[in-house]
């Protein structure tokens, strides 16, 4: 068996680290911001004025992520989703509803990991292996595939912690404590899932595997998966 060659990369074509992948510090900003605003404002104004502090720190946030050259369209979904939250804190008139998006999110974001996981397409491994630019080659090495599977559990078990921990705040109203519960399951716990599924993955390859850029596959064509 042989590794196949990884494609070179144009000049300066940097791609996005596994970090900004998978909910990196631009992804915290996003989500900490705009909820400590509208907390703040809904302490010192009620709902209305909590919703108006939260689309303005969102439009914030956007501005700064725009002349720092993130990319619009994640700029643009990070507005959105302080928008929507606003308006169905709005439209239900409980201050807690500005939470419901995340709770959503995360509750969608679960399933969809577990699911990849289960038809043989785990998500850490298609973030990763687009992030090495080796499109699907990974999946041909059953050594990585299964320890992409294995690390993607880790992902799935965060989500399931946030769950686990909104889920009670929101019912019993609890504003102030969602807000700092949020700021804590945000980068701090990405990052702790970065390193614990780096580690799975490790632990999980055989002693003699080449490493995640080197996947030991036996067909050239992308289309045709290892037996």
């Amino acid at each position: 068996m042989t590794s196949m060659p990884e494609p070179e990369r144009p000049p300066g074509d940097r791609p996005e680290s596994l970090a900004d992948l998978l909910g990196g510090r631009q992804g915290a900003v996003d989500a900490t911001v705009p909820p400590v605003a509208f907390a703040i404002g809904w302490l010192a104004a009620g709902l209305w004025g909590g919703v108006v502090a939260a689309v303005l720190a969102g439009t914030a946030v956007a501005g700064w992520r725009w002349r720092r050259g993130d990319r619009p369209r994640s700029v643009l979904i990070g507005l959105l989703a302080v928008c929507v939250a606003a308006l169905i804190a709005l439209r239900t008139g409980r201050a807690t509803d500005f939470f419901l998006v995340q709770l959503v999110s995360n509750a969608a974001s679960g399933l969809a990991w577990t699911v990849s996981i289960v038809v043989r397409w785990p998500l850490l491994g298609v973030v990763v292996g687009a992030a090495l630019g080796q499109r699907s080659r990974w999946r041909r090495d059953p050594a990585l595939l299964r320890a992409y599977a294995r690390g993607s559990w880790v992902w799935v078990a965060s989500y399931l912690l946030r769950l686990a921990v909104f889920v009670p705040l929101w019912l019993g109203g609890q504003v102030v404590a969602l807000v700092v519960a949020r700021v804590a399951l945000t980068w701090p716990l990405v990052a702790a899932a970065l390193a614990v599924s780096w580690l799975v993955i490790r632990r999980s390859l055989p002693a003699d595997h080449p490493g995640l850029r080197h996947p030991v596959v036996l067909f050239e064509r992308d289309d045709v998966p290892a037996k």
